[in-house]
C-alpha cells in the first residue's frame, strides 16, 4: 500500500497476498511446469544442433503458457504465487531458450558484436516482462505496451523453422544478428500491440467463420514454416506500422484495469 495523506492505495497484487494461505494450485501450476520444461528442452536440443526440434519446443511452450493463465481464470484459482512463477517460466522460455538457440543456430561464428544481441535479446525480454507486471491493471487491456516476448520468440523460432534448420550463409546470420537487435528493441518500446483481449471466442459466428478458420488449419498444416514466419513477422512489424498509421495515443491514455497476458 503506499500513503497519500491519510488514504491509502491498495495495489493489485495486495489483495492476492491477504488471501487466505491455500497452498498452490496443482493444475495451472503443473502447465506452468510445462512451459519451464519446454524451454529447457529447446536449449538441450540445440546443443545437439537439432535446430528444428528446438524451435518447436518454443512453441509448444507458448501454447503452455496460453493455458496457464485461462485455466486459472476459469478455476479462479489466480494467485500472486500462480504469477510470480508465470514470468519466471517465460523467462526462461521466451527470453534465455530464443536468444541461445540464436547464437547456437547462427550468431556464434560472427563474433561479439553479433552475439550481443542475443544477449540484448535476453535483457529486452526480462524488462519487458518486468514493465508488464509492473503495468498490469494501469494500462488498455486492448493493447500490449511493447512487443510481447512470446511474439519475439516466436519469430526467432520461426525464422529458424524457415530456414529448416540448415548451415546458414554469411549473410543470413548477419540478417539474423540484425533482427535479434530490432526484436529486443521492439520488445522496450512504447508501441502499441493489440492483444486480442476483447474477441469473445465463445460468441456464436457465422457459418463462413468455420470455413475460415477451417482454411488456415489447412493452410497450417501444408506450408506451417512461412505460415508461421508470416504471421510472427507480421506481428512484429504491426506495431510501429500501427504507430505510423494511427498516430502516438494521448499521453496519460489508460483503460479499464484488467489481468492480461504476457
Amino acid at each position: 500500500m503506499i500513503r497519500r495523506g491519510k488514504r491509502l492505495r491498495r495495489r493489485p497484487w495486495h489483495e492476492l497476498r491477504e488471501r487466505r494461505r491455500q497452498g498452490i494450485f496443482l493444475f495451472p501450476s503443473l502447465l506452468t511446469t510445462g512451459n519451464l520444461f519446454c524451454g529447457f528442452l529447446s536449449m538441450l536440443l540445440a546443443v545437439e544442433h537439432r535446430w528444428t526440434e528446438s524451435a518447436l519446443a518454443i512453441f509448444v511452450a507458448m501454447i503452455m503458457d496460453l493455458l496457464d493463465g485461462r485455466v486459472a481464470r476459469l478455476m479462479k484459482a489466480t494467485s500472486q504465487f500462480g504469477v510470480e512463477y508465470d514470468s519466471l517460466a517465460d523467462v526462461i522460455s521466451f527470453c534465455v531458450a530464443p536468444a541461445f538457440l540464436l547464437y547456437s543456430f547462427a550468431l556464434q561464428p560472427l563474433g561479439r558484436a553479433a552475439w550481443f544481441g542475443a544477449f540484448l535479446f535476453l535483457v529486452c525480454g526480462a524488462l519487458r516482462l518486468a514493465r508488464f507486471n509492473v503495468q498490469t491493471g494501469t494500462v488498455d487491456r486492448r493493447f500490449f505496451i511493447g512487443l510481447s516476448t512470446p511474439a519475439a520468440a516466436g519469430v526467432a523460432a520461426s525464422t529458424v523453422i524457415l530456414l529448416q534448420g540448415e548451415e546458414p550463409t554469411r549473410a543470413v546470420r548477419v540478417a539474423l544478428a540484425i533482427t535479434s537487435y530490432v526484436l529486443a528493441l521492439l520488445m522496450v518500446s512504447t508501441f502499441r500491440y493489440w492483444s486480442f483481449k476483447e474477441v469473445d471466442f465463445a460468441r456464436r459466428r457465422p457459418l463462413e467463420t468455420l470455413l475460415v478458420v477451417v482454411l488456415a488449419v489447412m493452410v497450417v498444416a501444408t506450408m506451417h514454416e512461412i505460415f508461421l514466419f508470416l504471421v510472427f513477422g507480421g506481428s512484429a512489424l504491426s506495431g510501429p506500422a500501427r504507430r505510423v498509421i494511427v498516430g502516438r495515443p494521448p499521453a496519460g491514455a489508460t483503460a479499464e484495469p484488467a489481468k492480461e497476458s504476457h
